[in-house]
This record gives C-alpha cells, sequence and structure tokens, in this order.
C-alpha cells in the first residue's frame, strides 16, 4: 500500500511540473523507472588546486575599482576563494600610468613601478603600493593560488615631447621613467627606421615597435627584461595580455618563452577559426580569451534561442587553449548570467569568473556550486542530446575522476523534462544544483528523466560527490 501511494505521490508531482506539450520529439513513449528522493548539500573544495574538472580563474578586478586599497581587498578575499576553489587570479595592470593614482592600468608609462616612485601626481598607483602588492602575492600563493599579470604591451602613455624625426612633428613620445629602466623615444615607436606600423595602433597612444632592439630586449630578451622581473622578482604566475591585435602574435610567443608560465590572451574577435588561427601562430604558447563562446552564449542567453550554444566556439576547436568568459571590464551579459556560468563551468575550457559577478551581482552560493561541479564532476568531451530554441541539453561523457554531468537549460517560463541516454546504466543519478532535488534512477539501456526549472539549469551526475 506504502509503495502504491508512493507512486501516485510521483505520478501528481509529474503531472504538476511539467506540460508534454512542450516536448518537440516524440519521447513520451518511452519509459523507465524514476525514483524521486531529497537530495543533500555538498562541502566545498578547499583546496584551490584544480581538480578533476579543472581550475577556474577570478578576474579580481572591475572598471573603476576603488582607488588606493585595491590590493588589500583582494588579499582579504584569498583565503574564501580558495575555499570556493578558485585556483588562480587574473590582477589588473600593476604599473604606474599615465593617470597615476588614479590609472586602471592601461595607459602604461613606468613598467618598473608598481607604486614606489613619485611620478604621474603620485607615488602609488590605484591600487595600491608594491609591498601590498607582494604581500597579496605571497598570500595567494601561500593558498596554492596562481597569480596573472595584465600585460599592456601594445602602447604607452604619460611622454614628453620630443622633435621625432620620423614624422617632423614633435610628439609625446620620451620616456624617462624614475625607476631608470626601459627608457624609450621616437624610434621605439610607430613610425620609425623599421616601419611605419604594425598590425594596429589604440586611441592614439604612441604605438610600441617589437621589432626595435630597445623594445624587445626589455620586454622579454635581456636578462633585465620584464619577463624575467616579472617572474623572478615579482613571482607571477602567468599573464594576460591585452589588445593583441595590436602587434604579431610572435610577441606573446617570445615572451611566454622566456618567463613560462600560463599565458591568455586578449583577441577581441568572435570568429572561432580566427582565434585559433592567432594561437597557431602563437605556436601554441599562449590560449585565448573565447570571444566566440561569448557571442554564442549572449544570442542564446539575452536573446533566448539555444540553439545559438550550437555556434562554433573555440572551446569546441581546442579546448586546451580556450578561456571562457561571462563577463568582464568591458563587456557583459546581462540576461540569464547565471545560465551562461552554468554553461562555462559544464562544459570545456578554462572558467574566468568576473569579481562584480561573484562578490556583488549573482548569488555567490549558486556561483560556488558550479565552481564545485566544474573541479569535480565536468570532465571529458561533450556530446549534445536536446537542442531547441527553449531547451537545450548536453552531456559531458566524464573522464579520469571526473565521472562527467548532464546539464539541461530551460528556456521557457515553465518547468519541463526530457528523456536522455546518459552514460550510467543502471545507476541512480541527482541533480547537483538543488533545482529538483531529486535522485533518479536510471534504466539499463541508460535512458534517464530529467528537469529543469524556468528560465534556469540543471545538471546531474552520479551521485556519492
Amino acid at each position: 500500500m506504502k509503495k502504491n501511494m508512493y507512486k501516485l505521490l510521483q505520478v501528481v508531482l509529474f503531472l504538476a511540473l511539467f506540460s508534454f506539450s512542450q516536448c518537440k520529439k516524440a519521447v513520451q513513449t518511452e519509459t523507465a523507472p524514476v525514483t524521486t528522493v531529497a537530495i543533500k548539500n555538498k562541502t566545498l573544495i578547499t583546496d584551490a588546486a584544480p581538480g578533476a574538472g579543472g581550475g577556474v580563474m577570478m578576474q579580481a578586478f572591475y572598471w573603476n575599482t576603488t582607488a588606493g586599497s585595491w590590493w588589500g581587498t583582494i588579499n582579504s578575499k584569498i583565503a574564501s576563494w580558495d575555499a570556493a576553489g578558485i585556483s588562480a587570479i587574473w590582477l589588473p595592470p600593476a604599473t604606474k600610468g599615465q593617470s597615476g593614482g588614479s590609472s586602471m592600468g592601461y595607459d602604461p608609462y613606468d613598467y618598473f613601478d608598481f607604486g614606489t616612485y613619485n611620478q604621474m601626481g603620485s607615488v602609488t598607483t590605484r591600487f595600491g603600493n608594491l609591498t601590498d602588492l607582494n604581500t597579496l602575492i605571497t598570500n595567494a600563493h601561500s593558498h596554492n593560488i596562481q597569480v596573472y599579470a595584465d600585460m599592456v604591451l601594445n602602447h604607452c602613455s604619460g611622454g614628453t615631447l620630443e622633435a621625432n624625426p620620423y614624422t617632423g612633428t614633435n610628439t609625446y613620445t620620451k620616456f624617462t621613467p624614475l625607476s631608470g629602466k626601459f627608457n624609450r623615444s621616437a624610434s621605439d615607436f610607430h613610425p620609425n627606421n623599421i616601419h611605419a606600423s604594425d598590425e594596429g595602433s589604440f586611441g592614439g597612444f604612441p604605438d610600441l615597435c617589437h621589432a626595435q632592439a630597445n623594445v624587445s630586449n626589455w620586454i622579454y630578451n635581456a636578462s633585465y627584461s620584464m619577463s624575467r622581473y616579472y617572474k623572478n622578482t615579482m613571482h607571477y604566475d602567468g599573464w594576460r595580455f591585452d589588445y593583441v591585435k595590436g602587434f604579431g602574435a610572435w610577441v606573446v610567443q617570445n615572451y611566454v618563452n622566456s618567463a613560462g608560465g600560463f599565458a591568455v590572451a586578449e583577441n577581441w574577435d568572435g570568429n572561432a577559426a580566427n582565434l585559433q588561427n592567432w594561437v597557431n601562430a602563437a605556436g601554441g604558447t599562449s590560449s585565448a580569451f573565447d570571444f566566440a563562446c561569448f557571442y554564442a552564449m549572449h544570442s542564446a542567453f539575452d536573446s533566448n534561442d539555444l540553439t545559438h550554444l550550437n555556434d562554433d566556439m573555440l572551446l569546441k576547436r581546442n579546448a586546451s587553449k580556450a578561456v571562457t568568459f561571462v563577463s568582464n571590464h568591458d563587456t557583459d551579459i546581462i540576461g540569464n548570467k547565471l545560465s551562461a556560468y552554468a554553461y562555462i563551468m559544464t562544459h570545456e575550457g578554462y572558467p574566468c569568473v568576473f569579481y562584480s559577478d561573484y562578490e556583488t551581482w549573482l548569488d555567490k552560493n549558486k556561483m560556488n556550486n558550479l565552481i564545485w561541479i566544474h573541479r569535480t564532476l565536468a570532465g571529458g568531451t561533450t556530446t549534445n542530446l536536446w537542442s531547441a530554441s527553449d531547451q537545450y541539453i548536453d552531456r559531458r561523457n566524464g573522464y579520469g575522476a571526473a565521472p562527467g554531468v548532464i546539464v539541461y537549460f530551460n528556456g521557457t517560463a515553465n518547468w519541463q523534462q526530457q528523456w536522455v541516454t546518459s552514460n550510467w546504466a543502471n545507476k541512480q543519478i541527482k541533480e547537483y544544483t538543488g533545482a529538483s532535488g531529486w535522485i533518479q534512477t536510471v534504466a539499463a539501456d541508460g535512458r534517464v528523466l530529467i528537469q529543469a526549472p524556468p528560465y534556469s539549469y540543471s545538471i546531474w551526475s552520479i551521485t556519492g560527490y
């Protein structure tokens, strides 16, 4: 009697939550046993070393961060980010820019002034001083979290006027920073005696010529170069290269060959083939931010057409070189942002979390849940199980210690359900976000019924994690 009442309750819940009229394929006639029990809470990872599913990066700033003590703010977050599973942090450009204490670092003047010299109107940078930065990096390393430097190598700003023989005018190309390192003059910029221009300039700033020996020596070639100083003295672990459309990929390749460490480039291009071509041109030394994935998610979640998740992406061409993201200091997905994070945390690539999303705008518990899922469960190749404008289901097939997941995106105002084929015959699976609180039993042929809440997602994997 108790068993029959249990089945009746199950049917009532099934009919209350789901509408078969929304199903787009004839799967309604399939049958499989379904068992419903409560989901239990999980314990977050407390070791920042990447788990079976890989690491997670934090972009540790936003545009116009609070001036004066940002390094201290980030330092205070390290322990909690470690507990949540963050394995690396990307810091803003840390050296003195033309705007001094108000600079976000993208107008570089002195590449060796980390808040030590009184120039450009201040001693400290917008983010703090050298001691504060060293404390932050040391603390991050004590928590096994890597630190990536933001490298702005396309242009400089803040030089004084000098006579420029290549233009016949006076230009702001005389750089004599107080650090005494990397003095520059007109011949180090375009135009010069080598060529008039390179791949691109930015914002009218003096455009560095990487073909000049003085420039290449100070950036990566010589024993006193930035690459060696940032690695050996500052103890950065990796590099984010700003605006790589402005100079040849060989510059990044030479820098990484000199310094080692992880590298990712900002090649702002929504064409996945172009991103792959850039990675190839850099000799495979650097990853690239997956703007193709970003624009596909923008169409899927901001325009509510989930079929765009089928679009070409760098992660589908070369997952090991794709850094995926939902927002950064330049651009944003403003619609179903948590679903976008669910996508990058359940798919191939190296996901990057935006500081403001994590600390201010989104539910931190849900973000931590997705980070845990990425590190613990999401591994292996991807198989698409369902693709429609209002529903999208992918299966990660598992690899090594990561069992894989099934992720279900729902683009409607109602609960939806589908029968799908899993890799877990005769196993129990559960929904790991708490969206449904259900555990399902998979049939012998791998089929299982899963559900997803309105305008949201559910993520399923085998029990025991």
